[in-house]
């Protein structure tokens, strides 16, 4: 039987959190209210267009209601009507009317930016070309504004903590040739609508991406594929060989994948980094790789491939960096130099060879690749045979993520040599190139040609805001649909504030993703 006087301390407890969360959705409210009211711009000021108006309204809303943290107060100079004047913000032309000036790029790499993107950032810049927040602290999930950018060339969201469902508002970007989403947290499996746009250089590593590739890779026109760092599984699709004209540089570097490398990959004859180390796949090196005749660096160490080393491969005629240690290969052709990684494998005489026992349980296990079944693959799964080397023997260490400087590395992306010209056609009508993307130990060399544009930046702007040599672009395209309502759910899901506004950028270590090594026996 409840006391009388418990029954009254309840209510009155009752009715004071009431009260409590009334006042707070009011101060709440009021907020809301006075941060709308303070970006509207007083009546004296003038724009030149009525697109440069709406541009401060965006800015001034993304910095009032949306950025926690900004400890190198580069935002504090975004006040008054000149928004091209604004640190990070770049202005030119508007391609369909040469007349109105307009924004059409926003650069804030290594900013270190805390916050979210809200839709009305979008709504109020429709005309950009190039959107660049690599190395900051925004989280949350894409708005669904996004899909309005009509113009958006480039997207580069790297490096922050962007969580949620693989962000298939991109995919509604008729104009998008650049996607580059590296160290955030999406997850779950990668659209094969992915493959159908027209991008040229894709960069997925290190998410939490899972599910095997889709089966319709090989449909994808990008010249640079990256999805290390994943959880994806299965297998390496055999559609791959339809890129044969187009790809030059893939990278699936731990990603849980099983079965063989499919023969399709000889068909890249302008392939030229080739990664799949670091993954669980068994059977021979298919010697039919000697048809990428431009390959100039092939890693497939730390796997379980089996048989001897194709004398064809060793044999390729711009071959630089052949890396095939950890592995079950019984034998190498003398046309491989000495040169080349072959570290740990059961090849007699050769230096640091794996114990005759794990060689015997590897030939007692072989694998036929013609009964491989990719649908079995999931990550991780279960490996039949040897242990893997000692953990201190090749652990692989902590990399850091990507870092806007200079011209990025390519070859072996863990322990990269010297830089190499990287240059792509440039198409008759659009002769200009972007801006290099960030470097990383992931991200090959990569330049992607881009439409004229000419960024009028004022004089007036901080030091070090001016654009960066062959600035973005903006390609005319007819407006999009409206967006479909992709990723639901509120745009700052998954922000801490807390903890982006306490700790630095430069002071977060990503948690490590599983290796080889986590799920070996």
């Amino acid at each position: 039987m409840e006391l009388p006087g418990s029954r009254a301390r309840s209510v009155a407890t009752t009715t004071a959190m009431f009260f409590a969360a009334t006042l707070l959705l009011l101060i709440i409210s009021a907020a809301s209210a006075s941060a709308s009211a303070s970006v509207e711009p007083p009546a004296s000021w003038s724009f030149p267009n009525a697109r440069l108006r709406a541009a401060y309204v965006a800015l001034q809303t993304w910095k009032q209601t949306a950025i926690f943290s900004d400890p190198r107060n580069l935002t504090g100079g975004w006040s008054g009507p000149d928004v091209c004047s604004y640190f990070g913000v770049f202005c030119a032309a508007l391609p369909s009317d040469p007349s109105l000036t307009v924004v059409a790029g926003v650069d804030l790499n290594h900013a270190d930016l805390a916050g979210f993107l809200p839709d009305e950032l979008f709504l109020g810049l429709p005309d950009l070309a190039l959107f660049h927040l690599n190395s900051n602290r925004f989280c949350g999930t894409l708005p669904r504004a996004l899909a309005g950018l009509a113009l958006l060339h480039e997207l580069d969201l790297s490096n922050n903590r962007f969580v949620g469902a693989f962000p298939g508002v991109v995919l509604d970007l008729p104009a998008l040739r650049y996607l580059d989403l590296r160290f955030n947290e999406f997850e779950g499996p990668i659209p094969a609508g992915l493959f159908d746009r027209p991008l040229d250089a894709i960069f997925l590593n290190s998410n939490r991406l899972r599910r095997p590739i889709p089966a319709n890779l090989g449909d994808s026109p990008a010249s640079v594929v990256v999805l290390a760092h994943n959880r994806l599984g299965g297998c390496i699709p055999p559609s791959i060989g339809r890129m044969a004209d187009t790809l030059n540089e893939i990278v699936l570097l731990d990603d849980g994948l099983a079965a063989c490398v499919p023969p399709e990959v000889g068909l890249l004859r302008r392939l030229t980094v080739f990664d799949v180390s670091f993954n669980l796949l068994q059977g021979p090196l298919p010697s039919a790789l000697s048809g990428a005749a431009d390959l100039e660096q092939l890693d497939v160490a730390h796997n379980r491939l089996t048989g001897a080393v194709p004398e064809a491969v060793c044999a390729l005629p711009r071959l630089e960096n052949f890396t095939y240690a950890y592995n079950f290969f019984t034998s190498r052709p003398p046309a491989c130099p000495p040169a080349m990684d072959g570290r740990f494998n059961c090849i007699p005489g050769q230096p640091s060879p794996r114990p005759p026992g794990q060689c015997a349980a590897a030939a007692a296990h072989p694998f036929d690749c013609t009964k491989s079944d990719c649908s079995r693959h999931h990550y991780p799964y279960p490996v039949p045979f040897p242990p893997a080397p000692p953990a201190h023997e090749w652990r692989r260490g902590y990399i850091p993520p990507p870092a806007p400087v200079g011209g990025p590395t390519r070859g072996n992306l863990r322990r990269p040599p010297p830089p190499a010209a990287n240059s792509h056609t440039t198409p008759p009508a659009f002769p200009a190139t972007t801006p290099p993307p960030p470097s990383s130990a992931y991200q090959p060399g990569h330049r992607m040609p881009l439409p004229p544009y000419h960024p009028t930046p004022s004089p007036s702007s901080p030091a070090g805001s001016s654009p960066p040599p062959g600035s973005p672009t903006a390609p005319s395209y007819q407006t999009p649909p409206p967006p479909k309502g992709h990723d639901g759910g509120l745009p700052f899901a998954g922000c801490h504030s807390r903890r982006l506004s306490a700790f630095p950028m430069r002071l977060r270590r990503r948690r490590p993703f599983p290796t080889t090594e986590s799920f070996l026996p």
